[in-house]
């Protein structure tokens, strides 16, 4: 039952449900389950911790079949696979406090398990080729921006770290405790930090939402052209294709004065060295409406090596001066097979694409800019380093029509949110399908299309040229977790050689 429950909060507590005060609660069924694993220890808690991450990521990501079913049959399998890893990280983390707190019962459980739950968000997000760092727990508030307005301070981790100690504390209110008439009450000291902490962070939040220096950065335009998956890949369409990112391009640019023009990811459904017509007449119609232009497409260099990639035109319709900006982050199976080179494999279901390691930042009139393409907006890494190397405002480009009318494209653009907030850039976002918006460095979100519109929309973009704290230490939230919980860990095995070597 409280499996159950958790899991259900814990979706409840993402888009598209905007419901921030069960943020608080999502996790409290896990602390409830640990105190009475403090009781019973050993595999029951690596069982239940299994069974709950499997269940409550089961919930929460339930849309990957339907995303993973455009590409392959074997769908269902990279879902259970993607899940099972999380009931792994899960099984671990149960395992670990119930030892502790059996071992060490001074250790509190509101110092151990937020730092064990932070540093498992921590190794999710750095897992080498199978990192899937999706909607860590911080990211759950994102539907309240002035909540988490200090995360240009601690980062999405800081208030991952904050929400598990609250979690934790409400348990502990709730917890009754017998008096010496035989009467339960509810102890009101950990309620009251909870409600003194809520109010610190909605403070810091009101006063940088009223003092934040922002400026307008220009006008940009979103082309959402909203084309499904089996016509992009259809050649008898990719003509029309093309034909109709110029249309909603010239009709928008008709209506209006813009600054930069996005088209999304994968907009141009081939590579330029089979289809160099293409790329002339972008350049051509660029250089005609001296609108510099960023857009998704796939880029080859070799016949092994092809990448998911961003291609920029500036004024003059020239893109041959600027790099080719390569997709640093693949989602796993489907555009790369994990921990193999891509030339080793050549399978029908599977994906291939080459890693890219530069951050190029492409110069406009209106300012520099990096490029995240799709999931890439949930590493905070990758925007921070565009920020470190002097990023005006961060671009994403992305392609949900694989996730359908599910909470995946809700969940999907929530990130954003978050990094707009730990590096004080404003973001524009253009989704092939929606949601096409842009984010200010608030984190609050402007002119979102709706989804399965085909659309072009203008929207004024504004930034901030505010060097956060997260920007120049990082996550060091989430490093400081990791090493606290390496250490209970050590302390466990030093504890155990110790009693084997007395016995």
């Amino acid at each position: 039952m409280l499996i159950a429950l958790g899991a259900i909060l814990l979706e409840l507590s993402y888009p598209p449900f905007r419901l921030p005060l069960l943020s608080f609660c999502a996790v409290m069924p896990a602390v409830l389950l640990l105190t009475h694993l403090e009781r019973e220890g050993g595999l029951e808690a690596l069982r239940l911790g299994f069974w709950y991450g499997l269940v409550a990521q089961g919930l929460a990501l339930y849309w990957l079949v339907v995303a993973l079913w455009h590409f392959t049959p074997l769908s269902a399998l990279g879902y259970l696979a993607t899940i099972a890893i999380y009931g792994l990280w899960m099984a671990g983390l149960f395992w670990l406090v119930t030892r502790v707190r059996i071992r060490f019962p001074a250790v509190p459980l509101w110092v151990l398990f937020p730092l064990a739950w932070t540093a498992m968000d921590w190794g999710i997000g750095h897992q080498g080729d199978i990192r899937f760092p999706w909607l860590g727990l911080g990211t759950s508030l994102a539907d309240a921006p002035t909540l988490v307005q200090w995360a240009d301070l601690a980062g999405t981790r800081g208030v991952t770290l904050w929400l598990a100690w609250c979690n934790v504390m409400l348990v502990e209110a709730w917890l009754t405790r017998q008096r010496g008439d035989g009467r339960s009450w509810i102890r009101w000291q950990p309620l009251a930090a909870v409600l003194a902490t809520v109010a610190l962070a909605w403070g810091y939040g009101a006063w940088r939402e009223r003092t934040l220096p922002v400026r307008p950065v220009g006008v940009v335009g979103l082309v959402q052209p909203n084309v499904g998956f089996r016509e992009k890949w259809n050649r008898a369409y990719q003509d029309s294709i093309i034909a109709d990112l110029f249309g909603l391009s010239r009709g928008l640019e008709d209506r209006t004065r813009v600054d930069l023009l996005i088209w999304p990811e994968a907009a141009v459904p081939d590579y330029f060295v089979q289809r160099p017509d293409w790329d002339a007449a972008i350049a051509l119609s660029v250089r005609q409406s001296h609108t510099p232009l960023v857009t998704g497409g796939l880029d080859a260099e070799s016949n092994f090596e092809y990448y998911n990639a961003a291609f920029f035109y500036d004024s003059t319709g020239d893109r041959t001066r600027y790099p080719v900006y390569h997709k640093h982050y693949l989602v796993p199976i489907v555009e790369r097979v994990p921990f193999v080179p891509p030339r080793w494999l050549h399978l029908k279901w599977f994906g291939g694409f080459g890693k890219g390691w530069d951050v190029p930042l492409y110069r406009t009139a209106i300012g520099r800019f990096g490029v995240l393409i799709c999931y890439e907006s949930i590493f905070g890494d990758l925007a921070r380093d565009y920020r470190r190397g002097g990023a005006d405002f961060l671009v994403n480009i992305t392609n949900d029509a694989w996730y359908g009318r599910t909470a995946g494209p809700y969940q999907h653009a929530s990130h954003l949110v978050m990094r707009a907030i730990e590096t004080r850039m404003g973001v524009a976002r253009a989704a092939n399908s929606g949601i096409s918006e842009t984010v200010d460095p608030l984190g609050y979100a402007h002119d979102a299309t709706n989804l399965e519109v085909r659309t072009a929309e203008a929207s004024r973009l504004v930034t901030s040229d505010v060097r956060t704290l997260y920007v120049r230490l990082g996550d060091w939230v989430g490093t400081l977790s990791v090493i606290a919980t390496l250490g209970f860990a050590g302390a466990l095995v030093v504890q155990r050689w110790r009693s084997r070597r007395g016995a």
